[in-house]
């Protein structure tokens, strides 16, 4: 912060130094408008509106960035907040599982077993 001041307090002096350095009169001609100035003013204020034109014509960029940003952002904290669910969600589960009766903590396992009566392609009954 203090050296964009210092930044800004010594590119004053130089268009102080400049003003009175260049203060021949001039007379500016654009168009059908004429006027007479001083040469520093002049150069100066067309200066200033260039940085005026950049800074419109960058501007729908900079909103278009600040835009997306926000959306990400709003995205991510919407992810967080799932996987802060999900991990609640993970916990109880887990909670419930060793709560459960069996062996050593370990929820018991179901093995598929076909029904007595059902027939494998040899015609044999398992069971």
């Amino acid at each position: 912060m203090q050296v964009l001041i210092i930044t800004g307090i010594a590119l004053a002096l130089c268009g102080v130094v400049f003003a009175f350095q260049n203060n021949v009169p001039v007379t500016v001609t654009f168009l059908f408008l004429r006027f007479d100035s001083w040469l520093a003013l002049v150069i100066l204020l067309a200066a200033l509106l260039g940085a005026m034109v950049i800074a419109l014509v960058s501007l729908p960029a900079a909103v278009r960035v600040r835009w997306q940003l926000r959306r990400q952002q709003k995205s991510i904290d919407q992810q967080q907040m799932r996987i802060v669910e999900l991990e609640r969600q993970l916990a109880a589960a887990e909670a419930k599982a060793l709560a459960s009766p069996g062996s050593d903590g370990v929820p018991p396992v179901t093995l598929f077993r076909p029904h007595p009566d059902a027939v494998r392609g040899t015609g044999e009954r398992t069971t």
